[in-house]
């Protein structure tokens, strides 16, 4: 066993001890009272560099370096400005490279590439002028090719990108029409080439339900109706109901219609597959098919034609400003005269239409009438329109109509007191009330076709149900 006493710790001279004490302590107070940024930026890239492999911990200490050397000559009035040299040293070498998108906005920013945004007032030319480019320019762009005269219809909000040469022509000239469509016009050898880029959206089916509070236009709006489609439900079941009279609070329609999108965005809508209405406690179906030769009409669910002879009323979503009676005070005459019809109010200059398909035998001046047009369908029935302000193109005595077709236009012709339609029904020569006259009904589906009908409707009826019965649920939590 070695007897020997371990060596005593080097001794230092007490005055020593006493003053690198004394630093300690001044130090670590120091840090608590004043914590230097600089210290923590330093402790994080310290964390960083210990996971950072030895070559790429070498390459950023290079980068240091040209930093540094740039830094001593950017006194130089053609020294390159680096932003870098605004963020702290240590941040700015550790920075990550800068992601895909945001490199391709700086593309996007450079000076060859300028985008402007149609405004009030502006034309092609003080369009090609905020970019630098010459009236010749324009014209250049203009005379390339005809489809290139779409960059001088102009819409406001519109965006023309501009894409040029270094020594400032014009290389490509590119705008969006709309979510579907785009043109463009590029430079070439032979000078521009213009093309068009247009995108088919995806077709899916939606649903919408709504309750009548005030006016179809406005639930169906809040229901998420546009107003064409709006149009398209009245005319659907336009046959059965007067939306001029008929329309209560409290009438309910669940509607399925195609819906066009394009990378997630809804950008249009399509036809109405199927739908229903409940008008005054009394519910209407229709549902779309397209049959084996090509034509489609709509069917109530079980096959009948929602089609008949004649729509219900001449004039979208009027106001009955006087009914048919035989013994009503003329309002002008001032006596007592039969008012063989219906006037539909509306504002001058609404669309009038023919309520059946028919043959125009008159359309002209017609005494106490004004402007007005007479249609014979068949032998059976005829129809009068009076007070026009004047008659759709085409309209004229001998001409053919369709059911729907525009004839004429709202006015207050001949003894009037306001705008408005006054609208007879006749049956073989005899005055009726068209709001209660039965009308016609068209062909129901044929039997051949009658099986495949039904297997398109009846999943329709039943995806209508289900969508409207976990609607209500979920409003009841």
């Amino acid at each position: 066993m070695n007897d020997t006493p371990p060596k005593a710790p080097p001794l230092y001279p007490k005055s020593h001890l006493v003053a690198a004490s004394g630093i300690a302590a001044l130090l670590s107070l120091a840090l608590l009272v004043f914590p230097s940024s600089d210290v923590e930026a330093k402790k994080t890239n310290l964390t960083l560099e210990l996971d950072t492999p030895v070559d790429q911990f070498k390459q950023e200490q290079d980068a240091q370096d040209q930093r540094k050397a740039t830094e001593d000559t950017s006194a130089s009035p053609f020294a390159q400005i680096d932003n870098a040299a605004d963020e702290p040293e240590d941040t700015a070498a550790t920075k990550p490279p800068a992601k895909p998108e945001v490199a391709a906005a700086t593309a996007a920013k450079s000076p060859l590439h300028k985008e402007i945004v149609v405004s009030k007032g502006d034309t092609l030319s003080t369009l090609f002028e905020k970019v630098g480019l010459p009236p010749a320019a324009v014209h250049e762009v203009i005379a390339s090719d005809k489809q290139a005269k779409q960059f001088s219809q102009l819409k406001n909000g519109q965006v023309l990108q501009f894409e040029l040469t270094p020594d400032g022509k014009l290389k490509q000239l590119h705008s969006k029409l709309s979510d579907l469509e785009s043109i463009s016009l590029s430079r070439t050898d032979k000078g521009y080439t213009f093309t068009r880029d247009v995108s088919k959206p995806n077709v899916r089916t939606a649903y919408v339900h709504g309750v009548i509070t005030n006016s179809l236009s406005q639930s169906a709006q809040r229901a998420g109706l546009s107003h064409s489609m709006t149009m398209d439900m009245a005319n659907i079941f336009g046959y059965d109901v007067d939306f001029a009279q008929d329309i209560r609070k409290g009438d309910e329609f669940d509607v399925i219609y195609e819906q066009k999108v394009a990378n997630g965005k809804t950008v249009g809508t399509g036809n109405i597959l199927s739908a229903r209405f409940t008008n005054r406690g009394k519910t209407y179906t229709a549902v779309r098919y397209t049959n084996k030769q090509g034509n489609t009409n709509y069917y109530t669910a079980d096959g009948n034609s929602m089609r008949k002879a004649f729509i219900r009323t001449p004039v979208e979503f009027a106001r009955i400003s006087s009914m048919f009676s035989m013994g009503r005070k003329h309002p002008i005459l001032n006596k007592i005269r039969a008012h063989k019809g219906i006037d539909y109010a509306a504002p001058r200059g609404t669309p009038i239409k023919a309520t059946g398909d028919g043959k125009v035998i008159l359309a002209g001046r017609r005494g106490g009438y004004g402007n007005t047009v007479i249609i014979q369908h068949g032998e059976t029935y005829r129809t009068l329109y009076g007070h026009m302000q004047g008659f759709a193109k085409g309209i004229q005595t001998g001409s053919s109509v369709k059911q729907g077709q525009v004839i004429g236009y709202i006015g207050t012709t001949g003894l009037s007191t306001g705008p408005h339609v006054h609208y007879e029904f006749q049956v073989n020569g005899v005055h009726v009330d068209p709001l209660g006259q039965k009308l016609p009904m068209a062909d129901p589906i044929a039997k051949s076709e009658k099986q495949r009908f039904m297997q398109e409707s009846q999943p329709l009826m039943a995806r209508m149900d289900q969508e409207k019965a976990t609607m209500l649920a979920s409003s009841k939590r």
